[in-house]
């Protein structure tokens, strides 16, 4: 069992908390065991401010990253040497009538570079089971997917 801690600060409130939905900012930080600093806020639709990440935005990221992770991993241990890994990855926030809403998909678009041609069907093969070797896409309840394509010098 691995335990993730981190901690957040509100730093939005400009005097009157949250007396109106107008009256307060959502910036935030986020903070994690002697790592820098994330500057978080709303999506700008939501009165955030567009210079700070989301949490839309850092759920993309994770499993952008944890894709990468598994996928390098596995690289490794079949001697596909990867050379560049460079990801595109879309998420879609689907809004209800009522406000609420939830992530409806992510699509992860990975462009990889490898050393040499002979490299590039099994480049290619090794994105499933990254997708299933990750840790984060496993934990959602919507829809990940994958479109990735290999390339060689």
């Amino acid at each position: 069992m691995h335990r993730y801690s981190v901690q957040l600060e509100w730093t939005g409130n400009l005097g009157p908390g949250t007396s109106s939905y107008r009256a307060y900012s959502r910036d935030h930080l986020v903070r994690a065991g002697g790592k820098a600093e994330l500057a978080g806020s709303s999506d700008p639709a939501f009165r955030g401010d567009a210079t700070r990440w989301n949490p839309e935005e850092l759920l993309v990221a994770a499993l952008s990253q944890c894709h990468l992770l598994a996928y390098l991993h596995l690289a490794a241990t079949a001697g596909v040497i990867v050379c560049e890994y460079r990801d595109d990855a879309v998420g879609e926030l689907e809004l209800n009538r009522d406000g609420t809403g939830r992530m409806r998909s992510v699509e992860l678009r990975p462009r990889v570079v490898v050393a040499a041609p002979d490299q590039l069907e099994r480049a290619q093969r090794l994105h499933e089971p990254a997708h299933h070797n990750c840790f984060i896409a496993a934990s959602v309840n919507f829809p990940v997917t994958c479109v990735p394509t290999a390339t060689s010098p």
